[in-house]
This record gives structure tokens, C-alpha cells and sequence, in this order.
């Protein structure tokens, strides 16, 4: 799966931008998909987070989805506030390997497991 999303990644970005002066490197996308896998398999967890705001950290313990939906709102909103495609990072490649991922859970996944686990 994990090739499936890297070239998922890569055409999500390349086609977007054909232009782009940035090379497309990394494995960033992949693991986006990994995160999109893991909203559909595990929706209920909590996951253990850190949390920065200035002068102050903390950690805090959140439902999957909650944090796996903002962090993919983050990108969508990145990904706009430079349209002009001036950015250095690769944020249609996050999207398309998160919306690959939860794309190709159902085909990659064991059969004993469940979808919208707890």
C-alpha cells in the first residue's frame, strides 16, 4: 500500500502544479494516506497529542477523527493560502495521499478487521 500512496501523492501534487520548480521529494504523502487509512480503521481512538501555544505545552488526549479532520482541514487551507503555488511544501500531496488512503483501506485492509473500529 504504501507505493500505492506515495505515486497516489506524487500525481496529486505533479498534476496540479506541472510547473513547479520544487522537485517532489519525501514521503510526506504516504504517510497522509497512512492518516486517511487510520480516520476510516480507528475513527473512536484517542490519540495522545501535544499541544504548543506560546509560553505554554501541554498534552491532551483527543478523539482520532477530531484530530485527523483538522489536521486535513490545516492542509486544505495551507494548500489555499498559496495557490499561487509558492509554497515548498507539497500540500496536494498530503491531500491526495490522505483521500488515497482512506480510498484503499477497504481493498489493503486484513479481513478480520473491521472498518470504524473503536
Amino acid at each position: 500500500m504504501d507505493t500505492s500512496l506515495r505515486i497516489a501523492a506524487m500525481f496529486a501534487q505533479a498534476l496540479s502544479d506541472p510547473a513547479s520548480p520544487y522537485p517532489i521529494i519525501g514521503a510526506s504523502g504516504a504517510i497522509s494516506g497512512v492518516l486517511g487509512a487510520y480516520l476510516l480503521l480507528f475513527p473512536r481512538a484517542r490519540v495522545l497529542t501535544l499541544v504548543l501555544l506560546p509560553l505554554f505545552f501541554t498534552t491532551l488526549r483527543m478523539p482520532a477523527v477530531l484530530l485527523l479532520l483538522l489536521w486535513f482541514a490545516v492542509q486544505l487551507l495551507s494548500d489555499f493560502a498559496v495557490a499561487d503555488g509558492g509554497a515548498s511544501v507539497a500540500f496536494r500531496a498530503h491531500i491526495g495521499g490522505f483521500l488515497t488512503g482512506m480510498l484503499f483501506v477497504p481493498w489493503f485492509k486484513r479481513r478480520n478487521i473491521a472498518l470504524f473500529a473503536s
